[in-house]
């Protein structure tokens, strides 16, 4: 049953409320005066013949020539009634059947919302509302996790959110129930291991390091672990280690790898050497000179973060010279991701499909690299 079918129902159902008692028949005893005025002769002509006043011939004559009177009189005081009362029923039902649903219709158009389409309770508990903020988004999915605690995607998604918002000892809890119920693979153990040393102020605890050690056992080649393992071994004041273990990784790493400035940063930390890229990636990432690396060694936490910052916006102004490179463009995708600029992600993403719009082929590929980042909006 449609709603508009429902409140026309309702609407009848008010409307013949009002008009049956109009419908219904009262009989209501009503004198006028000049009725009454026959009535009383008709009594005072039966005391004139009981007293003797007059004979019984001259009393009948005059009883009917005065009941005649009264008949008339009874009948133009009860047409007149009848059409008055006829004139008002209608007045009623004229009311009753235009004027209160026209009424109810423009307050309705007023105060209502007809355009508003269909909105189940159950989407309204979930929509989005607009203008909300993270922190109210993420308090709205942990109300649905404590009603259903078993959620494991639920927990998988909240957790790096948790984390990049700061909230490291509810994001390590997360990880935790994300891996209890959503299974047990190396980018979790990672995500928890991160959680626990942003908890101890970027120190890679004991508890963390185990974590990343147990993502590497998952995925030897699990990146957030291997680079949290060099963190590690350079705070135990073993930075040939971490140095050693990091060169792998960059030896190793694609030309497209979103880690790459992380990693030359922190060999530039230690003071080691960054390994040259292959000879297909040497024309599209900058490497840092050994004059580089000298001159960086002593550079505070934000400059060297300045040092990064410079190399992103190098790519970004190659890219926007020689727009043709579908590697360097998610190259800085991903760097912006990693900065956690993603605003800036979007519109490399804007630019890149624009640079690249004649080429079908570099187009196809971006859109799969984009895809695979997360931002092929």
């Amino acid at each position: 049953m449609s709603l508009w079918f429902l409140l026309a129902l309702m609407t009848v159902g008010a409307i013949f409320a009002v008009l049956w008692p109009l419908s219904r028949r009262t009989d209501v005893k009503r004198e006028g005066r000049e009725s009454a005025v026959y009535q009383d002769q008709l009594a005072e002509i039966d005391r004139d013949i009981a007293n003797g006043l007059i004979g019984e011939t001259e009393g009948a004559a005059a009883r009917v020539e005065i009941s005649r009177r009264l008949l008339a009189a009874a009948d133009a005081e009860e047409g007149s009634t009848v059409s008055s009362r006829l004139r008002l029923r209608r007045a009623v039902a004229m009311v009753a059947l235009i004027g209160v649903p026209v009424l109810a219709g423009a307050l309705y158009l007023h105060l209502g919302s007809p355009a508003l389409p269909d909105f189940p309770l159950t989407s309204r508990a979930r929509a989005p509302v607009p203008g909300q903020s993270l922190d109210q988004l993420v308090a709205q999915v942990q109300t649905h996790l404590e009603k259903n605690p078993t959620d494991g995607r639920g927990w998988s998604v909240l957790a790096p959110v948790l984390g990049r918002l700061g909230r490291f000892d509810d994001a390590a809890q997360a990880f935790r129930n994300a891996i209890r119920y959503d299974g047990d693979n190396a980018a979790r153990r990672a995500g928890l291991g991160e959680a626990l040393a942003g908890a101890a102020n970027g120190v890679v605890t004991a508890e963390a390091k185990a974590e990343f050690e147990r993502a590497v056992a998952l995925d030897a080649d699990e990146p957030k672990a291997r680079y949290f393992l060099g963190v590690a071994a350079e705070q135990d004041g073993r930075p040939k280690e971490a140095a050693a273990l990091w060169q792998d990784m960059l030896s190793k790493a694609p030309p497209d790898a979103p880690w790459r400035p992380v990693l030359e940063a922190a060999l530039a930390r230690v003071g080691a050497a960054v390994p040259a890229p292959s000879d297909s990636a040497s024309a599209k990432i900058p490497a840092l000179s050994n004059d580089t690396i000298a001159s960086v060694q002593g550079m505070s936490e934000g400059d060297r973060g300045a040092m990064i910052r410079g190399m992103v916006d190098r790519l970004a102004a190659r890219l926007k010279q020689n727009g043709d490179d579908v590697e360097g463009w998610l190259r800085l995708a991903r760097a912006y991701m990693v900065l956690k600029e993603p605003d800036n992600a979007r519109a490399a993403r804007d630019d890149a499909r624009r640079a690249l719009a004649a080429n079908e082929d570099g187009l196809r590929k971006l859109n799969e690299g984009l895809k695979a980042l997360g931002i092929d909006g």
